[in-house]
């Protein structure tokens, strides 16, 4: 029989065993004080594992609020930048120390000249003479 490698796994075949265990305590006296050992750590494991899914259910509902949170938190953050620049003015730069980048002019784009079309003769340069 494989080795259960996944705790749900381990979970099952320890039912099993001690399950089987139990059927068979009059024929394993020696065994007994194992047997509730055994049966003790599986109901840690059962409990640790109700602990996990409740805490995996907190850690949603937290990463909700969180979201929320932060979701404000950027609207909030966008009217206070929006206020300091009506303040100081959208050229200040006083704005650069609340993180805020002061409108310092559009750059000029270079402009490339393009060599203008030449006009297509109609046969003069394509035509063969015999």
């Amino acid at each position: 029989m494989a080795t259960e490698k996944t705790y749900v796994g381990k979970m099952g075949e320890l039912g099993r065993l001690n399950t089987a265990m139990a059927a068979n305590s009059g024929d394993l006296p020696d065994l007994e004080g194992t047997r509730t050992k055994l049966v003790s750590l599986q109901g840690q494991a059962q409990d640790m594992f109700k602990k996990q899914a409740e805490l995996r259910a907190e850690k949603q509902a937290v990463s909700q609020q969180l979201k929320t949170v932060f979701t404000e938190s950027d609207r909030l953050a966008n009217v206070v930048r929006k206020s300091l620049k009506a303040h100081y003015g959208i050229r200040a730069e006083k704005l650069v120390e609340f993180g805020v980048q002061p409108f310092r002019g559009r750059k000029v784009k270079a402009v490339v000249e393009t060599p203008a079309p030449q006009p297509a003769d109609s046969g003069s340069a394509h035509t063969t003479t015999k």
